[in-house]
């Protein structure tokens, strides 16, 4: 399910591009100087979908990274809580196995094997 979705949604992004890139063939020239817009010294020309494509990569990739560095307070308290939880559940093994070793020995008789009292199945004294 989740491949067909996937498809679903890239095969039409793809025919998107492509119908793109073939509409927007003519070159533009990028400038990155801003004082001198007639002869820049740092420009570039290149067609006008690969500018396009190539400034929505940049802006994706700044998303993401602003989202991972924003979310960084979540995944440390994930982490935290992560280890609290381990450290838990450590210490409840360890309680249950003490446990039942105490359920075993409170289980043995304590004066013998007639019983605390010293008195047989049937009541009388030993």
């Amino acid at each position: 399910m989740r491949k067909f979705l996937t498809a679903l949604v890239v095969i039409p992004l793809g025919i998107f591009f492509v119908i793109f890139a073939v509409a927007n063939r003519h070159l533009v020239t990028v400038s990155f100087d801003p004082f001198n817009s007639v002869t820049p010294t740092v420009a570039i020309t290149l067609p006008l979908f690969v500018v396009i494509i190539a400034v929505a990569m940049l802006g994706v990739l700044a998303g993401g990274m602003a989202t991972w560095f924003r979310q960084g307070r979540f995944r440390r308290a994930a982490r935290q809580s992560e280890a609290e939880a381990r450290q838990v559940r450590s210490e409840l093994a360890d309680l249950r196995t003490q446990a039942a070793r105490e359920q075993r020995f409170a289980a043995l008789p304590q004066g013998g094997i007639y019983g605390s009292a010293g008195r047989d199945k049937r009541g009388a004294t030993l």
